[in-house]
């Protein structure tokens, strides 16, 4: 897994349309323009967080975000401010394992197309090097 630390949460939480409480990525470990390497620190005040578990619906919106910021960074690359971006569709996610409190999730986002603001990603989500959900989205860009 990557360890190299390139944003943290203030400048993540810039690029990306959500606004607290609803963050749900604050690191970012590596950037290309087909991939992304993101992190998450749950903490017991998050809205996904239940019975000391990280819920499902946070997984998935974590696994979105890290789309959504591997798509900030590449506008704020090029001076330009990034469009907002909506989950177009949601194929085959498996979630093998719920986080708990003050555990730190990585997430691997894999560019596999993208044409005309259309994105199709493969997303690995880990804690400890262990992975604990993986699938598919497409996301759109508004225009």
């Amino acid at each position: 897994m990557e360890t190299t630390l390139l944003l943290e949460k203030e400048a993540v939480e810039n690029l990306l349309p959500q606004k607290f409480p609803f963050v749900m990525v604050d690191q970012m470990y590596s950037y290309t323009e087909t991939s992304l390497v993101s992190g998450f620190k749950i903490q017991n005040d998050n809205i996904f967080f239940d019975n000391d578990t990280f819920l499902e619906a946070g997984l998935i919106e974590h696994m979105a975000q890290s789309v959504a910021l591997h798509t900030g960074y590449q506008f704020f690359l090029k001076n330009e401010i990034a469009p907002t971006g909506y989950i177009g569709s949601i194929k085959e996610i498996a979630i093998k394992k719920l986080p708990k409190i003050n555990d730190t999730i990585q997430s691997t986002v894999t560019i596999l197309q993208e044409f005309a603001g259309i994105t199709l990603v493969d997303i690995v989500t880990y804690l400890n090097n262990e992975e604990i959900a993986n699938g598919q989205m497409k996301t759109v860009l508004a225009k």
